[in-house]
């Protein structure tokens, strides 16, 4: 059919302002017609056009759920980890993971376990609570110096004073809507505080052994881990929980949906921080030497981040706390027993470099698969047709849908 004729031109007129004959007679208006109709074609399929997204994530895929199989991976990584070690360690010394060894094992691993929980929880609601090793310190030297009065009345006031140490970090967080690391490391700053006043080591008081109860303890941490990395694993649990997660910009306020999960994170993880701070009181046989506790914040984010969850916020697996935790609490015991006279800092420092390396994993291959079978950095190929970036947006009837940045063709240039 020749451009010329009295068909094409009355079609091609119904999406033009001015039917001129001539207009149709070169290339470049035959080009200009058929990036109309494709934008056409795009439109009645549901994709919306807009200018190149030059703001924030290319998308965020908020009504998708996580793919799991990277973490399921991970997690076995994990777990011929622990094995690898553990014979390591039954090699050294096989009364090691025999009693009375092996609850002393056990309690170690419900301690750091509970301070792994701790920084899981508020990593996932993106508010990192920073303040957790000196929080267990403090509940340390606490608990050595009051141990005398009983298990209850030295935890109570612990607990309470934590309880509100936490409260009024969430609140900051929510009334200012600042990061949750800055706000956390304030208060680490305060906690180191209490924590010097002391001039010399703490003798442990009270006669309370936590040795009888370690199958106990360490039992209600991989309990805690296993379900809360299951409901982790819920679309609308984790949606919620992760609110706080960076999406465009970052200082912009998430809504009133991030309040529980804040104020819950980082209550929740400064409680923990005490019960692994009596803990660690309760099964030590020397003096507790005062510090700063941040190493204890190393270990507990370097555990959490090899768990496989992420630094980002809002995705972790399901086994992974159990096995980092289980793995790092055996290393330490044999390291100990070889006499490698590393530093807990040091440790901290290595687990963390490591886990930000698997963060790196899960968010490359933790993602929901693409829509319409498109890639994030997917280019067109040979068909020049397709857009080279889309993010997704929300039409107005509220459903999910594809914005295609088409370059000179998406505002008719």
């Amino acid at each position: 059919m020749a451009y010329d004729e009295t068909t094409y031109r009355r079609n091609a007129g119904d999406n033009q302002t001015s039917a001129d004959p001539s207009a149709y007679r070169t290339g470049s208006a035959s080009t200009d017609f058929r990036g109309r109709r494709r934008d056409t074609d795009l439109a009645d399929s549901g994709v919306r056009l807009t200018e190149p997204v030059t703001d924030g994530p290319r998308r965020d895929w908020d009504d998708a759920r996580d793919r799991l199989g990277v973490h399921i991976g991970w997690e076995i990584v994990l777990l011929l980890a622990v094995a690898a070690v553990a014979y390591l360690l039954y090699r050294l010394d096989p009364a090691s993971l025999r009693r009375p060894a092996l609850d002393t094992l056990l309690i170690s691993g419900a301690a750091t376990g509970l301070l792994a929980l701790g920084a899981g929880l508020t990593l996932r609601a993106g508010v990192p609570n920073l303040a957790v090793g000196p929080i267990a310190l403090a509940a340390s030297l606490h608990f050595a110096e009051n141990g005398d009065e009983g298990l209850v009345r030295a935890a109570v006031p612990a607990l309470a004073i934590a309880a509100a140490g936490g409260l009024m970090a969430a609140v900051l967080v929510l009334v200012l809507h600042v990061p949750g690391w800055a706000t956390s490391l304030a208060a680490a700053m305060g906690v180191i505080v209490y924590d010097q006043l002391r001039t010399g080591p703490v003798a442990v008081q009270g006669d309370y052994d936590p040795s009888d109860h370690a199958f106990y303890l360490f039992g209600g941490f991989a309990l805690l881990a296993v379900i809360g990395g299951a409901l982790g694993t819920v679309t609308s649990i984790r949606r919620s929980l992760g609110r706080m997660r960076p999406v465009g910009d970052p200082a912009a306020r998430p809504g009133a949906g991030a309040v529980f999960p804040v104020l819950a994170a980082l209550v929740v993880s400064s409680v923990f921080a005490v019960g692994a701070g009596i803990l660690m009181a309760a099964k030590s046989t020397v003096p507790i030497l005062p510090g700063t506790g941040l190493e204890w914040t190393g270990i507990a984010f370097g555990a959490a981040l090899l768990a496989g969850t992420s630094a980002y916020g809002r995705r972790g697996g399901i086994f992974g706390t159990l096995l980092a935790v289980a793995g790092l609490t055996l290393f330490l015991d044999y390291a100990d027993r070889r006499n490698f006279d590393i530093a807990l800092f040091a440790i901290g420092a290595a687990t963390i470099g490591a886990g930000l390396l698997v963060t790196r994993l899960i968010e490359t291959y933790g993602r929901p698969l693409p829509i319409l079978g498109v890639d994030d950095d997917w280019t067109g190929g040979s068909q020049g047709d397709v857009p080279e970036s889309w993010s997704p947006s929300t039409t107005s009837s509220g459903r999910s849908s594809v914005q295609w940045d088409l370059g000179p063709w998406g505002s008719g240039r």
